[in-house]
């Protein structure tokens, strides 16, 4: 399973690329108005001259028409460009019009395995099943990231990756990756959390005291 990076913040991302294990990085809206961006083009491009993967930027407005045209400037920002359409039957039109011109579409907010399927259908080359506000609502977001994943599986002409989004611990991570998800796009903070672990820092101290103990034996 890969690791992508769900936020807009250039220091997070820049501090997650030196540790070598981000592919990719997600963005919508409400991340990049958290970080007071007043033009949208230039954050994107700056992600993407750091993270050379797949940088998913959402479209802004409403309307197949509309969302295919602006699908079609973002992606003219970088050449990693991914773009995140709703799964709406609005999105599902403007999903299938951008693959047949090779722009790739990041079909998000799916909340079922159906989603899943016509957003793979249409010709998204991801699909984004959002785990934890599925949890909020009681439902059980990996079993849907396993349903997805399973339907995908049977089909071999489905060459969609299933993300596991709206990651909230490292638990979802876990869960994720048994279930066979292709990627989990995660926040910053949770990425920090999958590293630590206080036995490690236990051990650490404990072997740095032995060593300062023997070596004033010395």
């Amino acid at each position: 399973m890969r690791i992508f990076l769900d936020t807009a913040n250039i220091n997070q991302i820049k501090q997650a690329a030196k540790l070598g294990v981000v592919s990719g990085v997600t963005t919508n809206p409400s991340l990049v108005s958290k970080e007071r961006a007043a033009d949208y083009e230039a954050i994107i491009e700056e992600i993407c001259s750091i993270i050379p993967g797949p940088i998913s930027a959402e479209v802004l407005v409403e309307g197949v028409q509309e969302t295919i045209e602006q699908a079609r400037r973002i992606s003219a920002w970088a050449p990693n460009v991914v773009i995140k359409i709703p799964a709406t039957a609005e999105g599902l039109e403007a999903t299938t019009a951008l693959a047949k011109e090779d722009i790739k579409v990041n079909f998000t907010l799916c909340f079922s395995p159906n989603q899943a399927l016509l957003g793979a259908l249409a010709g998204a080359a991801y699909v984004s099943v959002f785990v934890g506000r599925l949890d909020d609502a009681g439902h059980d977001g990996i079993q849907v990231v396993n349903d997805t994943v399973d339907i995908f599986r049977n089909y071999k002409e489905l060459h969609t990756e299933v993300i596991a989004a709206s990651i909230r611990h490292p638990l979802h991570c876990v869960a994720a990756a048994k279930g066979g998800a292709h990627i989990a796009t995660i926040p910053f903070n949770v990425l920090m959390q999958m590293i630590r672990h206080p036995f490690t820092d236990v051990g650490i101290n404990r072997f740095l005291a032995d060593w300062q103990g023997a070596s004033k034996k010395d």
